[in-house]
């Protein structure tokens, strides 16, 4: 295991939480470093719209 790893793993555990609120809730109980990013698919998560949206670039 390189240097750079091992002093990565060493360190605390910080977070970036992608969506679930419930997770970071857990990691915050747990004293661990979270940023929570509000994020919900294109569309709503239709594969469809979410295409047509991509061709109008938005």
């Amino acid at each position: 295991m390189s240097d750079a790893i091992k002093d990565l793993l060493a360190g605390p555990v910080k977070v970036v939480n992608i969506g679930l609120e419930g997770f970071e809730a857990e990691l915050s109980a747990q004293d661990v470093e979270v940023v929570q990013v509000d994020w919900s698919p294109p569309a709503g998560g239709d594969p469809k719209l979410a295409d047509l949206l991509s061709k109008l670039g938005a």
